[in-house]
């Protein structure tokens, strides 16, 4: 049970890494080269789709380390999972309002403060690549270093 959790708790909080990254390193970059109009539009499109398996990731890391820690893992393998977890209230409470903002059907998508709203959720999102990016590490040094 306990290794089966870890194995879970590190393939999601890998998988969530590596699309965060990806979206922070390669896909926003894109999108805002081809101007506000196009990028607002690709993110009405893309940010549904992603936001569900992200947060389907976040929560089945989080669930899966704690069930790991309870099955007698460090209580390390907790702290790594309420790290990679604490992307989920973070976009809740601080990228929320910047998601609804974009996504609102009135949104003006050739408007310099279309312009800034995507440039910060650029930034907010980054946030979200370095926690889970931070939670991965750990998971990775309990995996070499850290048996109990």
């Amino acid at each position: 049970m306990r290794q089966i959790a870890e194995f879970v708790a590190v393939l999601a909080c890998g998988l969530f890494t590596g699309a965060a990254v990806y979206v922070s390193f390669v896909e926003h970059p894109a999108r805002m080269e081809c101007g506000a109009e196009i990028a607002a539009a690709e993110f009405s499109t893309s940010y549904p789709r992603g936001s569900v398996m992200q947060a389907t990731l976040a929560a089945l890391g989080l669930l899966s380390s704690i069930a790991a820690w309870l099955a007698g893992a460090r209580f390390w393998w907790a702290i790594a999972g309420i790290l990679l977890g604490s992307v989920i209230p973070f976009t809740l409470i601080v990228m929320l309002p910047t998601n609804k903002q974009l996504l609102t059907p009135a949104l003006d998508r050739r408007s310099a403060q279309t312009r800034q709203r995507l440039t910060r959720w650029g930034t907010l999102h980054a946030v979200r690549s370095v926690l889970s990016a931070l939670a991965l590490l750990l998971f990775v040094y309990l995996l070499m270093f850290g048996k109990s």
